[in-house]
């Protein structure tokens, strides 16, 4: 995969040189160091097996370099997607690693490109990137090549062959037929004032966000008290499907635990209750405070 990174420093250069050589893996191979990372966390294997496709995030990173932003961002956040997409392998399923990844490895850059394109968001859901990603190609495809916005027909064109509702169609064609301006451009001819003069404030009164953060605290409070009445493995159960940024299914909290999935159900509903229970007893309704969820 020649020139596919046209790195420009020393250390960078060294960077692809080490990744080209990385060697290649077999299916076996490859399989078993998937099952040691995900079964053992065994870095050593995670190592090896993101090393070697490391050549694959920056073939597809390259892919990306007209949007005009820096190749080795798009190879750090490429391997973003490399990593996830070895924390979610599953060699069972009998697929190379390195079609799973490329799903992952794609998604990550683009999210990025769709970040950083441009200093107003362009949109991450799957039917703006899709237009994102694809309108120019069609557009071309059907010899609409001016800058300004597209027909109405050309338009019906492309959210039929994307399956996209039409309106995303007409606001990402305006969106990249138009161009940024500073936020420091002068409304006027004279100088008088600029653009960023004219943008609302959307903060809170000072007054309103510190009754906000009171409020916030005493709830926090509230609620410490409520998991205080329960007992260590109601809390942990709690904890691990309430509380986390990453919720356990009750399958895999019912492994960790030692009971089934049906048992960890139930203990969590008794919880919820409990802890309903006792912040009627400290606040009140704590539904309409909307501080636990439904049982």
């Amino acid at each position: 995969m020649p020139n596919a990174y046209s790195a420009t420093s020393p250390a960078d250069r060294q960077f692809v040189k080490t990744a080209m050589k990385a060697p290649l893996l077999d299916p076996a191979h490859e399989a078993s160091l998937a099952r040691r990372w995900r079964e053992g966390a065994d870095e050593a294997a995670l190592h090896e097996l993101t090393t070697a496709y490391m050549r694959l995030v920056i073939s597809m990173a390259a892919k990306f370099r007209h949007y005009g932003l820096p190749m080795a961002d798009l190879v750090s956040e490429g391997n973003v997607g490399l990593m996830q997409a070895a924390a979610r392998f599953e060699p069972e399923r009998e697929v190379r690693f390195s079609t799973y990844a490329s799903w992952w490895i794609r998604s990550s850059i683009q999210d990025y490109v769709l970040r950083n394109w441009s200093i107003v968001r362009t949109g991450t859901t799957s039917a703006q990137k899709s237009l994102f990603f694809n309108l120019r190609r069609l557009r071309a495809r059907i010899s609409d090549l001016g800058d300004g916005t597209m027909t109405a027909e050309n338009r019906e064109w492309v959210a039929t062959h994307l399956g996209v509702p039409l309106r995303d169609v007409e606001t990402m064609s305006a969106r990249l037929s138009g161009s940024d301006r500073s936020l420091n451009a002068p409304l006027t001819m004279e100088g008088d004032g600029q653009l960023q003069d004219m943008i609302a404030d959307e903060s809170l009164p000072p007054e309103e966000a510190v009754m906000r953060s009171r409020d916030t605290e005493r709830r926090h409070g509230w609620i410490d008290a409520a998991m205080k009445t329960l007992t260590p493995r109601e809390t942990h159960i709690i904890t691990r499907r309430r509380l986390s940024d990453e919720p356990m299914t009750l399958e895999a909290l019912g492994e960790e635990i030692g009971v089934s999935k049906e048992r960890v159900r139930q203990i969590e509903h008794a919880a919820l209750l409990k802890l309903k229970r006792a912040l009627e007893e400290i606040a009140g309704d704590p539904e309409t405070a909307g501080l636990v969820p439904d049982a």
